[in-house]
């Protein structure tokens, strides 16, 4: 489906039904850190290694992207043991928090338009079709 009536379809759902809070998180960089850390693996999994890493930081007021990026690659893949693949998903994971700084935080993805934004997603390292369009949405 194209980006733009994908982003229509999300719209007149959202209208129509409310939002649905179909992902267990409390920000939306939370979300993003999810989608990352969910692929190939189960989101109970994804609930621990999260949970780790907001432990290692402080306190969920503190998962933000240079936060992570502040943690040595060694000590993020350590809280992301739990998530399996923890030393893809903490390279992954680094990865997007560079590009989502790079492009201004959540403001700066947010002034994209929706090819722009995907095309962006895209470009990171680990970022598949999916992943993008979870983001995108």
């Amino acid at each position: 489906m194209d980006p733009t009536a994908a982003r229509a379809v999300f719209e007149t759902l959202l209208a129509t039904y409310g939002p649905q809070h179909w992902w267990p998180a409390e920000t939306p960089f939370e979300v993003m850190v999810g989608a990352v850390l969910t692929q190939n693996t189960a989101w109970t999994n994804v609930e621990r290694g999260l949970e780790r890493l907001v432990q290692r930081l402080g306190g969920p007021c503190n998962l933000g992207a240079e936060q992570i990026l502040a943690l040595p690659e060694s000590e993020l893949a350590e809280c992301l043991r739990p998530v399996g693949y923890f030393n893809v998903k903490a390279r992954r994971l680094r990865s997007f928090c560079y590009g989502y700084l790079e492009a201004g935080g959540l403001e700066g993805l947010a002034a994209l338009d929706t090819p722009a934004l995907r095309h962006r997603l895209l470009a990171v390292n680990g970022a598949g079709p999916e992943t993008a369009d979870d983001l995108v949405l």
